[in-house]
């Protein structure tokens, strides 16, 4: 019964941080004069992919590798399929509006890196730091881009124009004092991986009473348990009617996932890749990526067509895996 418990617990705490991880992160991009996107792809991304970075440590300490790379391969997946998918049901993501050619092409460069390193065996703390030097390229260019974003907007005297923009979006308040955007920050970098490791453990002990295995527990439960901070985050986003901040999420999750915990990770211990990760899970996620293309480069919405059928295929992955 507690496991039930637990779950529940965290399933709410995780929708209360969400939210305030998403109205912190706009708050602080209108303060500091910086795109919602470039946040999301940052601070937001890493607070969201936090207790991924948690399991993947803890898993090398208690002798279970295995269960680190299910988790971050099952959870890229999750993150384009169902969390992009679900909240689409909901409410159309106007993605058309949005420029994330750059970061999407990260990504890619990220999703195809780490794919290439799993048929190379067992990774290691050399792969680690070849992944994490990739983050650091990614960090730093983020960064110029932000300073180079605030330096036209004052040449060009627009920096008011930019204000009204992000005044447009619910939850946004020029006038919010440093101290409360600090807050929001804090309990939503909190809230998600206390929220997610609440639910993970007890959905994880619900799964071990029926019988099911380690690699299916992390391309699947685990996974989706730690993809709920990312959909908490999108759900929010879409009510908000906030496409930067949801797409840049996901996009700056799925990068984090891949270089910052598979690459933190592996300093801690071997991760081996299983068969049927190479052969199969780690082309579902590189084609799962790939989906994201039209919606980054041909200006298309995100409908509720588009979300049924991104969730129709997770839902099908997931039958593939159980199966």
């Amino acid at each position: 019964m507690m496991d039930w418990v637990y779950s529940g617990l965290g399933l709410v705490i995780l929708l209360l941080a969400g939210d305030s991880l998403v109205k912190g992160a706009v708050n602080l991009s209108l303060r500091l004069g910086v795109p919602a996107l470039i946040v999301s792809l940052t601070i937001v991304a890493f607070g969201t992919s936090a207790p991924e970075l948690l399991i993947a440590i803890q898993a090398i300490f208690d002798g279970s590798p295995g269960l680190a790379m299910g988790n971050v391969v099952g959870s890229n997946t999750a993150n384009v399929l169902l969390v992009l998918g679900l909240p689409a049901m909901v409410a159309v993501f106007y993605t058309s509006e949005c420029d994330t050619r750059k970061s999407y092409l990260f990504m890619m460069f990220a999703s195809i890196l780490f794919a290439a390193m799993c048929f190379l065996g067992p990774l290691t703390w050399v792969h680690g730091l070849v992944l994490l030097a990739a983050l650091g390229f990614v960090l730093s260019d983020s960064f110029l881009e932000a300073r180079r974003h605030r330096r036209v907007c004052k040449i060009a005297d627009a920096e008011a124009e930019e204000t009204d923009d992000l005044e447009d979006l619910e939850g946004a308040d020029p006038d919010m004092p440093w101290w409360q955007i600090i807050g929001f920050m804090l309990l939503g970098l909190i809230g998600l991986p206390l929220g997610a490791n609440l639910l993970v453990e007890g959905a994880t002990h619900i799964a071990q009473d029926y019988g099911i295995s380690e690699t299916v527990i992390g391309l699947t439960l685990v996974a989706v348990g730690t993809s709920l901070p990312e959909l908490a985050t999108t759900i929010m986003a879409a009510i908000r009617n906030q496409a930067d901040v949801a797409l840049g999420n996901v996009i700056g999750s799925n990068m984090f996932n891949l270089l910052a915990i598979i690459g933190i990770a592996s300093l801690f211990g071997d991760i081996p890749v299983s068969e049927g990760i190479q052969r199969f899970d780690v082309w579902v996620m590189l084609g799962s990526s790939a989906l994201l293309a039209p919606f980054v480069f041909f200006k298309q919405n995100i409908t509720k067509i588009w979300g049924v059928a991104l969730t129709a295929l997770y839902a099908a992955y997931i039958f593939v895996v159980l199966t």
